[in-house]
């Protein structure tokens, strides 16, 4: 499955103008109706604001993943916007938002979209990509843009098990960092949470290992041998995490945005 599957050109805005956050997400909802994804939009709705009291979704540098999981959604979906002249929607950062991506999650077992979902997580925290979408003159050109993105780039969760397994010849010497990332949804911060964390541990040159404690599971889960050699654990959630098995180690807990 690629990120286009689960994104419609019909729900797809370049020119969006809201005024406040809770109009952006209004707009945004309703160009995810367009694409049929919702048997509910009251709920579906309902669910993302919801969201949003748990924590902002603007992440900072002009980016916002609004999203709900809910019984309201027959069909994973994407819906995007770009918000030329940006919105104050309460990013962490503190500055408009200009990009959004709203995403609807089934309430199922069914789980196959959220390795989709995670990929464009991350995929939005590389400036150049994320440029690029901003000054697509098309919509086309705007869904051109994430294919590509989406054949080039690996997928999180296999980026990170790359990490983890790395030989120990690359290690050898280097502060090694362990970190798991969580969050209530574990739809996009989870993952996000995860970029960030393997992108400063390599700008200082540490080895890096993430656990991602995602709707889909926990992936790339970290080995008793890999916590006991570790330097250091860094817990970025904001949902429930096994805590016990880092006893006796140095631990860093934090809110996953």
């Amino acid at each position: 499955m690629r990120i286009t599957d689960l994104l419609k050109a019909c729900s797809v805005e370049l020119n969006g103008t809201p005024q406040t956050k809770e109009e952006t997400i209004k707009q945004m909802v309703a160009l995810m109706e367009k694409g049929g994804n919702v048997t509910d939009v009251e709920k579906y709705k309902a669910g993302v604001f919801a969201r949003e009291e748990e924590g902002t979704t603007g992440i900072g540098e002009g980016i916002a993943i609004p999203h709900a999981k809910t019984d309201a959604v027959n069909a994973p979906g994407l819906a995007a916007m770009v918000i030329p002249a940006g919105v104050d929607y309460d990013a962490l950062d503190g500055q408009p938002v200009d990009l959004v991506f709203l995403i609807a999650a089934p309430n199922t077992e069914d789980n196959i979209h959220l390795d989709v979902l995670s990929k464009l997580s991350v995929l939005l925290m590389n400036e150049e990509f994320t440029e690029a979408l901003r000054n697509a003159e098309t919509v086309e050109e705007f869904m051109g843009i994430i294919n590509d993105a989406d054949e080039k780039e690996a997928g999180i969760d296999e980026r990170l098990a790359g990490e983890g397994t790395a030989a120990e010849e690359e290690t050898r010497g280097k502060v090694k960092i362990l970190a798991v990332t969580s969050c209530p949804t574990g739809i996009a911060h989870t993952y996000m949470a995860a970029e960030g964390i393997e992108k400063a541990a390599k700008a200082k040159d540490c080895a890096v290992k993430v656990e991602t404690r995602g709707s889909g599971g926990a992936k790339n889960v970290l080995t008793s041998k890999e916590i006991e050699e570790a330097d250091g654990i860094i817990v970025a959630a904001d949902a429930q995490v096994p805590m016990d098995r880092f006893d006796g180690k140095k631990v860093i807990v934090c809110q996953v945005s």
